[in-house]
């Protein structure tokens, strides 16, 4: 069967993705590889072209021909994206952020409030925080833990491990289009597969996922990947799929639109 697979230009779904894309995990599907920034991904998702795709948690409540596979997301674990300023907080401040649609940007309107902000190239956000074009950076991927000379002015996953009392911080999910019906679990699996290898394989794996690595040194992107490739990426469990729900619910009490609640393939009870 021919899938075609979407998945960031980043070091840690290029390691998720190892073993299926090397060949040494098979399962029946030959799969075209397509690769997009998150943010493209999110918007691309709105028109199902792609049979799988990785998306922000957030873009999943605009995409209701999508069902969320239980292999394949990002979570932190008490950790997630921060806001980076040359010193100061974000009260007022003008912040640059990766998307609307990105899961940051959801959790740090949820800590925050309505704020300035100006969407941004993800990679182009410290450099625009350095030089002042902004007050503030939402970062993501790997920039969440290389500040250079910028502080920490709001840490999103501490902040939602406190508010939920320790939910993991939903980031990104894989998702696939309904209409595969049955191929969906059995996509499903052969990610949980893929991944399960990769992690078995760490060197191997490390090794692929370097050419995502823009210019950042092998053992900060190890570091990097075993944060976001972890026990909940291979299963998200009970405790990720409440944090999806928490994510939304906090989002409607907040009078943020929610428009489609998304739907999370059965199965699974890590």
């Amino acid at each position: 069967m021919r899938i075609t697979v979407g998945h960031t230009p980043d070091a840690d779904d290029a390691f998720m993705f190892y073993g299926m894309l090397s060949g040494a995990v098979r399962a029946g599907f030959e799969v075209e590889h397509v690769v997009q920034d998150i943010e493209a991904l999110n918007k691309r998702a709105a028109s199902p072209d792609l049979d799988v795709t990785a998306v922000s948690v957030h873009a999943c409540s605009r995409i209701p021909n999508y069902v969320i596979l239980r292999s394949g997301g990002s979570f932190g674990l008490g950790y997630g994206p921060v806001v980076l300023t040359r010193g100061g907080g974000i009260e007022g401040a003008r912040i640059a952020v990766p998307g609307t649609m990105t899961s940051a940007f959801l959790l740090l309107r949820l800590m925050a409030g309505p704020f300035r902000y100006v969407e941004a190239e993800f990679s182009r956000i410290p450099a625009m925080v350095e030089s002042g074009e902004v007050d503030a950076g939402l970062v993501i991927h790997e920039a969440q833990i290389r500040h250079g000379s910028l502080e920490v002015a709001a840490d999103l996953g501490r902040w939602w491990h406190e508010e939920t009392g320790g939910l993991p911080v939903p980031l990104g999910v894989n998702v696939a289009r309904a209409s595969l019906g049955d191929a969906v679990g059995r996509f499903d699996r052969h990610l949980r597969e893929s991944i399960t290898y990769g992690r078995e394989h760490e060197e191997d794996a490390l090794d692929y996922a370097m050419r995502y690595a823009r210019g950042s040194p092998r053992e900060e992107i190890r570091r990097f990947v075993r944060m976001y490739v972890n026990e909940r990426t291979v299963e998200m469990g009970e405790a990720g799929e409440e944090s999806i729900r928490r994510l939304f619910e906090m989002a409607e009490g907040a009078g943020l639109p929610v428009p489609h609640r998304p739907v999370i393939a059965p199965g699974g009870d890590a």
